[in-house]
Formats: structure tokens, C-alpha cells, sequence
């Protein structure tokens, strides 16, 4: 007859198993590998879409929107030669009317870049083209895919945990969740974690110097961040996902000698600007 400890154990071996496959294989369990989750982000990027452009927030006209465009288009090819996932994306660029400073990726490459962002901050081309390089990484590294198992496993920690508890001291489960819900706040469900963002800097620097674009401008970037809005304090540092902007700055400008040597002056879209 197996014991209530047993049984732990035996969940607790099961957990510690699903720990050491890492979160790419842990999603896939849970159903969702690179195809299912391109198909799935696909459809509610058309429903999202939908809706911004019955609200008149899709731009197609202005001047941002055409510059936004083109440097995505310029440096798309880059991108499908750097997916490594085994399954094409068919990369989509929207640019939304919005004075928030924001872009987005989703699985499979469907992109959205935000008005503000460039206006706001005056963005030159190669400041746009390392935001959407940045965010173009994002996909092709599947942080998205890695975020879906890490949450797979929080959900899994915090079930274990309550099966551990009840089957030892008969205390109903739900305790356990207090704890889950700290580990979802400070951990697995914000966005990307600090070295998924600084993987992305690196390889949006690639890409944007293969096109064309002097990967020097992605330090530039976030130097206009810094000087619009610093968040450099104790605070930020321990709470938040991302690197501060300060930080950014310092690792950007540790890559930029390797990223360069990706630079590629003569790319059909690359600016006329010396360095």
C-alpha cells in the first residue's frame, strides 16, 4: 500500500524531472511547441488588429508609418535567415496610433510598433530599426515559448505544493497558493526576464547592422530613454524584469564592438549617415 509520503515524494521527484527538462520542453507537454503557438498568436493578432482598425488606430499613412514599414521590410530578410525554430514565421509589421512609448512582438513574428515611440522621441531609422530588431529577437529566440513553460511550472509548483501539504498535515492546499501568487508576480509571468531582454539587445544589434543600420544607434536609443524617463533606483533594479536604462546603456555598449562586425554599410536600405 503506497503511503501519503510516498506519494509525496514521488510528486515532488515527478517536479524536480519537469525542472531539469527546461521550459521549451515543458511547454511542449503542455501542447504548446512553436507551431501551435505561431497559429494561436496568428489569430489573435487578426482579432486585435480588428479591433484597432474598426477604432481607426491603424496607421498606414503617415510619415512614421512608412519609415516604420520600410526598416521592417529591410531588415526582414535578416530575420527569416536567423530563425533557427525549424518553422517559418510570416512576420507582419502594424503600426498603432498611440502616444505610448511601446512595441511588441508576438510568437511567429506578428509585430506591433507604436506612434509614440518614434515621435515622441524623435527616433532616426536606426533607433526604430534596433526597437524592432529587439523585439524581432524576441521571436525568434521563442522567449514567448520559454515564458509558457515557466508558467506551466509555477501552476505545477503551486499544485504540488498544495498535494505536499494536504497529504502531510491535512491543511487544504489552497494555502498554498498565497505562495504561488508571489512567484507569479515577482517571477515567471512578467514579461521577459533581464537576460531574454539583453539577449534581444544583442541580437537586434545583429540584425540591424546586417541591414544596414549602425548598431551604434541602439545605444543612442536608450539613451533618449534615459534622458526622457530614468529608471535607475533600488526599486526598479529588484522589482523589475528589465534592465534599467543606465544598465541597457552599459551592456549595449559592451556588444556594440562584436555587433559590428555585422555592420554592413553597403545594404541596399542602409542610411547615408559616416560613422
Amino acid at each position: 500500500m503506497r503511503t501519503k509520503h510516498s506519494a509525496t515524494q514521488a510528486l515532488a521527484c515527478s517536479f524536480a524531472l519537469l525542472l531539469l527538462s527546461g521550459c521549451h520542453v515543458v511547454a511542449e507537454m503542455a501542447g504548446h511547441n512553436t507551431a501551435s503557438l505561431n497559429q494561436t498568436a496568428a489569430k489573435q493578432y487578426r482579432q486585435m488588429m480588428q479591433i484597432a482598425d474598426g477604432r481607426y488606430l491603424v496607421d498606414t499613412e503617415s510619415e512614421t508609418a512608412r519609415r516604420v514599414h520600410h526598416i521592417f521590410n529591410c531588415m526582414k530578410p535578416y530575420a527569416e535567415k536567423a530563425n533557427q525554430t525549424g518553422t517559418p514565421f510570416d512576420w507582419q509589421m502594424t503600426v498603432i496610433k498611440s502616444k505610448e512609448l511601446n512595441a511588441w512582438v508576438m510568437p511567429g513574428g506578428k509585430m506591433a510598433f507604436y506612434t509614440g515611440m518614434a515621435d515622441t522621441l524623435n527616433l532616426s531609422d536606426g533607433e526604430i530599426a534596433a526597437v524592432i530588431g529587439h523585439e524581432m529577437t524576441h521571436a525568434l529566440k521563442e522567449h514567448s515559448k520559454k515564458k509558457t513553460g515557466q508558467q506551466v511550472l509555477t501552476r505545477l509548483a503551486g499544485a504540488t505544493a498544495g498535494i505536499a501539504l494536504q497529504a502531510t498535515t491535512g491543511i487544504s492546499g489552497g494555502f498554498a497558493n498565497l505562495g504561488t501568487d508571489v512567484i507569479t508576480h515577482y517571477g515567471f509571468k512578467m514579461t521577459y526576464s533581464r537576460s531574454q531582454e539583453n539577449e534581444a539587445d544583442e541580437g537586434g544589434m545583429r540584425l540591424m547592422a546586417q541591414a544596414g543600420y549602425h548598431p551604434q544607434e541602439a545605444v543612442t536609443l536608450w539613451q533618449k530613454m534615459e534622458k526622457l524617463k530614468s529608471n535607475h533606483n533600488l526599486k526598479t533594479m529588484i522589482a523589475s524584469s528589465h534592465p534599467t536604462n543606465k544598465r541597457r546603456i552599459e551592456n549595449l555598449q559592451k556588444m556594440l564592438p562584436e555587433a559590428t562586425k555585422h555592420y554592413r554599410p553597403d545594404a541596399s536600405c542602409a542610411p547615408n549617415r559616416p560613422y
